[in-house]
């Protein structure tokens, strides 16, 4: 099972959740990280709510470990056209990401290509998460702990 990183966080919600150093710094551990990316006027931006910290260079959003949230119509158009792993969503039950897997809202079914997202704020059992491809959280080592004892 592979464990992503919301936002870059290992331990909880951070002030340094989508900051590239953060990013860097877990992607260097081997764990998964979802981040969110804006284009604004052809430059790339992380930033949840808004852009924050400009990306150097598109290239860092390849890495193969990253899910890109694209969090505006133009990140998405131009990451899909640089190949890079991204998905859209707001509230819908499920989004496609543009590998094929299936970004799953906190609480809606869960299947074998499922990524679970955010597990701490639903009420899955251990045994509901087992069959996803992945989970996406807050705290990955907590649930990468958890699920190595099913």
């Amino acid at each position: 099972m592979i464990f992503i990183a919301h936002r870059g966080n290992l331990e909880g919600p951070s002030k340094k959740e989508n900051h590239p150093d953060q990013i860097i710094k877990v992607l260097g551990t081997g764990i998964n990280v979802e981040v969110d990316v804006w284009m604004i006027n052809n430059k790339f931006y992380l930033g949840h709510d808004e852009p924050q910290h400009e990306l150097d260079h598109s290239n860092f959003l390849k890495h193969p470990f990253l899910w890109c949230h694209a969090k505006n119509i133009d990140a998405l158009y131009y990451m899909i056209n640089l190949g890079v792993h991204c998905f859209w969503h707001q509230e819908d039950d499920v989004a496609i990401t543009s590998k094929g897997h299936i970004w799953t809202y906190p609480g809606r079914q869960l299947t074998s290509n499922s990524i679970c997202v955010m597990p701490e704020l639903t009420k899955y059992s251990p045994e509901e998460m087992q069959i996803c491809h992945a989970i996406c959280t807050d705290y990955p080592y907590q649930y990468r702990d958890l699920m190595g004892e099913i």
